[in-house]
């Protein structure tokens, strides 16, 4: 007799992959618009010359606008569709404050679009994209800088050891609208109009400078009680450099604005600028150093790739115009080749993180849980 041999066990059938989706695209998505758009500001704004530069800018400026369109879309379908994720992104106070991201993608491409796009739309398209970007952009400032920190302190539940980098993102909004409105400034007729535009600047910088300060302490006295950011987080470190370079920079616009508007002497505003952003941009140096440090120190503990590798882009690029307003003031050539230098990284930085951004939307790591 012959006894039949066991039929061979059926292979594993293979679970089905989770499909991207609109349902995990959070606020922090602006960030890639943002730190892309610095791209080109910065490089249009360099004390040097560089052969290639402007046409390189302008591809990168088209691109933030082609960025600034997919992900506005894509969060108006998120709000559309999954209506409890968003709801539950204002509530969760890690989230939250990402949404101070949406008014400065709006205004980044808005200072995009005057310095670099003007020479592809001409200057008048220029100057109405941009008018409505700062304007859309100011207005969603003010309400993400004065809504979260409601949210803050009326709902979110927040441990002595939360303080994250990320907070300043709501507060810094409005700081981005007063280094990227003087632009506007001359394009507006003489009388009530630009004097107001210029206070107006004046007044969003010191809201959010005022409320950088507030944050800032909350922020280091989280590292020194409890110790480094978890790995996937420590690139938000970078996010104390936007406030500083970008008020540098605000500080710098509103002197050329103040000595073209109001009448004030030039070298008096100069003067006021410098004394300003010296000062600031060595602590932001200093920071930098520091959170450099803390980065290569997590690197080599396996830090992963994560959306906040996009702290490396806008943060860094706001230090470039800073750096950049200062030369135009002071003619210290230290300035200039510090801006060429940081704009050096800015780059690689920007290469390095859109590269593995668009690796993560390909292979649709990013949108899955």
């Amino acid at each position: 007799m012959v006894t039949a041999a066991p039929a061979p066990p059926l292979p594993a059938v293979p679970r089905d992959r989770p499909r991207p989706s609109v349902r995990l695209l959070g606020p922090n998505w602006y960030a890639t618009v943002m730190g892309t758009a610095i791209v080109a500001t910065a490089g249009a704004g360099l004390p040097v010359r560089v052969p290639g530069l402007g046409g390189l800018c302008r591809v990168v400026w088209a691109v933030s606008v082609l960025a600034l369109g997919a992900v506005l879309a894509a969060r108006a379908a998120h709000w559309a569709r999954h209506r409890d994720r968003a709801r539950a992104a204002l509530l969760d106070p890690a989230v939250a404050p990402f949404h101070g991201c949406l008014p400065m993608a709006l205004q980044a491409v808005g200072a995009a679009t005057l310095s670099v796009g003007a020479e592809v739309i001409g200057v008048r398209a220029a100057v109405a994209v941009d008018a409505a970007l700062w304007t859309a952009g100011t207005l969603t400032a003010l309400l993400t800088a004065a809504g979260i920190p409601v949210l803050m302190v009326a709902t979110h539940r927040i441990g002595p050891g939360d303080a994250s980098p990320v907070w300043l993102l709501p507060v810094v909004a409005p700081m981005v609208s007063a280094a990227t409105g003087p632009a506007l400034v001359p394009h507006l007729p003489p009388g009530q109009g630009r004097e107001a535009l210029l206070l107006g600047c004046v007044a969003l910088a010191g809201a959010s400078l005022l409320g950088t300060f507030l944050m800032l302490p909350l922020i280091f006295g989280r590292l020194v009680r409890h110790g480094p950011l978890p790995a996937a987080l420590t690139p938000a470190l970078f996010l104390v450099l936007g406030p500083l370079g970008q008020s540098t920079t605000a500080a710098g616009g509103l002197a050329d604005a103040a000595a073209y508007t109001a009448g004030v002497p030039e070298a008096a505003a100069r003067f006021a600028s410098v004394v300003y952003g010296v000062p600031v941009m060595g602590f932001a140096l200093l920071w930098l150093a520091s959170a450099g440090a803390l980065v290569v120190r997590a690197a080599r503990r396996g830090m992963p790739f994560a959306m906040t590798w996009w702290g490396f882009t806008f943060p860094v690029g706001t230090c470039v115009t800073g750096a950049a307003a200062l030369f135009r003031h002071t003619g210290l050539d230290a300035y200039r080749w510090l801006a060429v230098g940081l704009y050096g990284a800015l780059v690689a930085a920007w290469g390095l993180v859109a590269a593995r951004t668009a690796l993560g939307l390909a292979r649709g790591t990013l949108l899955t849980p």
